[in-house]
C-alpha cells in the first residue's frame, strides 16, 4: 500500500487563494499572527508528522484491528507511540484554549489536522476526533468545575472523550433512550445503561476516558424532551484531581467491522457509574447537538480524504500501469504498451475522483470559516447569517462529501482493475472504510431529511436562503465561462425546492420520498459554486503553484460542468415522480 504525501499544493490553492485566509482573519480580528506562509508552513509540519508517523501503520491498523478482553482494549501496534508523540509534539491542543494548556491556533488548521489524520490513518483519525468534539463541548455547556477538573487533560490530549447516544433498542430516534439517572446527595448521578456503536469508548491510548452520556432523570418527561448530558469519567479523580479509583463501567465487547478496523467501537455498559450533570436537566439533546454537528462535518471531511488519498494512488497507478494503446495511436511507442491514463474511460474515472476531492474540500473549508465567524465575529449580523449557513451545509456536508466518496473509491478500485481488491494495494480499504462514513453520525437518509424536513421546510421556509444569495452574487460578480449553466441550475434547484414545498403541504410522504435526491441535487450544485470559484481563482492565480497547476483547476471545472453536474436533471425527474412510486405498494407486496 503506497503512503504518499498529502496534496499540500492543493490545500494551500483554497485555503490562501480561493478563500483568502488573510483577509478572513484580519476581518475576524483574530490570529493576526497567522498570515498564509505561516498557516501553511503549520499545514506542512502536520503533514511531514502523520505521513512518517501514521501513514506507516494504516495498512497493519486495517489487519490487525483492535482485541478486547475483560473490559480492556488494545489499539493496533504502534497507536500508542504514535499517540503519544502525537500529544507530545502539540497537535493534540492545536486549537486548544490556552488556558488549558492549549496553542490558541485557529480552527480551521484543527479541521485541516482531521483531514490529514483521516489521510494517512483513517482507524487512528476518531481518537483525536472525538476527544476534540468531547473538549468543545464541555467548554461550551460544562460548569467552572467541569471545566478546571477536565479541560486541561483533555486539550493535552492525555485524556481522550467519547459522545455516548445510541442504545440496542434506539438509533436515530434518540426519544427512545432509557438509560437512567439516579441523583446522589453530593451532586453526582448514578448512571445505569448500556450504550452501543462508541467510538473510542475503551482503548489503551490514555489513563483516562471521559464519556459523554445521554440519560433521563427519574422525573424526565418522554421522548426528546426528557434527555439529560452527563460526563461520566473512566477513572474518577481525588480531591487532588489525580487519577482514584476506576468508575463503575467498562467495553462488555467491540464490534467487528467491514472497516476502520483500528478504531475501537465498543459496546459500553455503565452500572450505577458516577457521572456529572452538563448543563440544565432535560436539555442533554440541545446540549449534545453541539458535538453531534462538529462529528456530522468531521465525517464529511473524513469522506473527502478517502475521496483524496484513493485518487493519488489510481492517479499513481494510471500513470504506471501499461495495458493496451491509446484509440488514436500509440503514446509511447518505446513501451510494449501505453500506461491506462491515455484511455477515456480512465480519465472519466480519475477526473470524477479529482472533482470531488478539490472541490469537496473548497466546500468544507468554507464551512469551517462560518464556524470561525460564529466563534469571533463581533457583527451578530454576520454571526446569524453564518449561523443558517451552517444549519443549512451540515447535512449537506455530511452525506455529500460521504456518498461520492463511496463512489470515488469505488473508482479507484476500478482503475486498479483485478488489483483493486487485493489488499496490499489498499484501494479496497478505502472503499469499505467510505461506506462506514456514510453511515455513522447519521445516515444519508437521516441527513436528508434533516435537510428537507428541518431546515428547508422549517427554518427557511421553503427557500434555499443565504447559500443561493452567495451563488446568485457570485454569478452577477464575477465573469466565467460557467456564469450561464451555474444561473440554469440554481434557477432548478430553487424550482425544486419550491415543488417538494408545495407537495409536502398535500402528502407529508412527499419530503421523504424527495429527500435524499434533494440533498444530492444540493450537493452537486452548491460543488458547481465552488468549481466556478476555483475556477476563477485559477483563471486570476498568484501565479506561485505552477501553470499546469491552474490550467489543471480550469479544466477540472469545466469537466465537472460538462460531465458530472447534469446528473441533476435525473434528480429533478425523480424527485417530480412524487412519493406514489414508493407508497403505492402493499407491504405484502414487497
Amino acid at each position: 500500500m503506497a503512503n504518499l504525501p498529502a496534496p499540500i499544493k492543493d490545500i494551500q490553492f483554497i485555503a490562501d487563494e480561493v478563500l483568502d485566509l488573510t483577509a478572513h482573519y484580519k476581518k475576524l480580528g483574530v490570529h493576526d499572527d497567522i498570515d498564509a506562509e505561516t498557516f501553511m508552513t503549520i499545514v506542512e509540519e502536520a503533514s511531514k508528522f502523520l505521513h512518517e508517523n501514521a501513514g506507516p501503520l494504516n495498512r497493519n491498523a486495517d489487519e490487525q484491528g483492535c482485541h478486547h478482553e475483560g473490559t480492556s482494549v488494545t489499539t493496533p501496534d504502534g497507536f500508542k507511540k504514535l499517540y503519544k508523540e502525537f500529544c507530545e509534539s502539540g497537535w493534540a491542543a492545536l486549537d486548544g484554549d490556552p488556558e488549558y494548556g492549549g496553542q490558541g491556533l485557529s480552527y480551521w488548521l484543527q479541521l485541516i489536522l482531521g483531514e490529514l489524520n483521516t489521510y494517512y490513518c483513517p482507524g487512528w483519525s476518531n481518537y483525536p476526533g472525538l476527544t476534540h468534539g468531547a473538549r468543545e463541548l464541555i467548554a461550551h455547556f460544562g460548569s467552572d468545575v467541569l471545566k478546571q477538573k477536565f479541560l486541561p487533560k483533555l486539550t493535552t490530549g492525555e485524556w481522550s472523550g467519547t459522545m455516548c447516544l445510541t442504545e440496542p433498542h434506539c438509533g436515530t430516534d434518540l426519544g427512545l433512550v432509557n438509560t437512567s439517572a439516579k441523583p446522589n446527595e453530593d451532586g453526582s448521578y448514578d448512571i445505569t445503561g448500556t450504550k452501543i456503536f462508541i467510538t473510542s469508548g475503551e482503548h489503551d491510548l490514555t489513563d483516562n476516558i471521559i464519556h459523554l452520556v445521554l440519560a433521563r432523570l427519574p422525573d424526565a418527561p418522554k421522548g426528546t424532551k426528557g434527555i439529560s448530558l452527563f460526563l461520566v469519567p473512566k477513572i474518577l479523580l481525588n480531591a487532588d484531581l489525580e487519577l482514584d479509583q476506576r468508575n463503575t463501567l467498562g467495553a462488555a465487547s467491540i464490534e467487528h467491522k467491514m472497516g476502520l478496523n483500528g478504531s475501537a467501537t465498543c459496546v459500553m455498559n455503565f452500572d450505577a457509574a458516577k457521572g456529572f450533570l452538563i448543563g440544565e436537566g432535560n436539555d442533554g439533546l440541545k446540549i449534545m447537538f453541539t458535538m453531534m454537528n462538529g462529528a456530522r462535518l468531521n465525517t464529511g471531511i473524513q469522506g473527502l480524504s478517502a475521496t483524496q488519498a484513493s485518487y493519488e494512488n489510481a492517479l499513481a497507478y494510471a500513470k504506471d500501469r501499461l495495458q493496451m494503446r491509446a484509440a488514436t495511436g500509440a503514446k509511447y511507442p518505446n513501451k510494449p504498451a501505453d500506461p491506462i491514463i491515455v484511455h477515456p474511460d480512465v480519465r472519466r474515472m480519475l477526473l470524477t475522483m479529482k472533482a470531488f476531492a478539490e472541490g469537496n474540500r473548497a466546500m468544507a473549508y468554507f464551512v469551517g470559516q462560518q464556524i470561525e465567524i460564529i466563534k469571533h465575529s463581533k457583527d451578530q449580523v454576520e454571526v446569524k447569517r453564518a449561523d443558517r449557513l451552517l444549519a443549512f451545509l451540515t447535512p449537506i456536508l455530511k452525506a455529500f462529501l460521504t456518498e461520492v466518496a463511496l463512489e470515488a473509491t469505488d473508482n479507484g478500485v476500478q482503475i486498479f482493475g483485478g488489483h483493486g481488491y487485493i489488499r496490499e494495494h489498499g484501494q479496497e480499504q478505502w472503499h469499505r472504510d467510505a461506506k462506514i462514513f456514510t453511515l455513522y453520525e447519521g445516515t444519508t437518509g437521516i441527513q436528508a431529511l434533516d435537510l428537507t424536513g428541518r431546515k428547508m421546510l422549517m427554518m427557511q421556509k421553503g427557500q434555499i436562503g443565504e447559500m443561493a444569495e452567495l451563488i446568485q452574487n457570485f454569478i452577477n460578480e464575477t465573469d466565467t465561462p460557467m456564469n450561464q449553466e451555474l444561473q440554469n441550475y440554481l434557477d432548478m434547484w430553487q424550482e425544486m425546492t419550491e415543488f417538494i414545498t408545495g407537495q409536502a403541504q398535500k402528502n407529508a410522504n412527499e419530503v421523504g420520498a424527495a429527500s435524499v435526491d434533494y440533498l444530492m441535487m444540493s450537493g452537486y450544485v452548491i460543488l458547481a459554486y465552488f468549481w466556478a470559484q476555483l475556477h476563477n481563482s485559477a483563471e486570476n492565480n498568484k501565479g506561485q503553484l505552477g501553470a499546469d497547476f491552474y490550467n489543471g483547476k480550469k479544466k477540472t471545472a469545466q469537466f465537472y460542468f460538462a460531465k458530472i453536474l447534469p446528473r441533476c436533471h435525473a434528480l429533478k425527474a425523480t424527485i417530480m415522480t412524487g412519493a406514489d412510486p414508493l407508497m403505492n405498494i402493499k407491504e405484502s407486496e414487497f
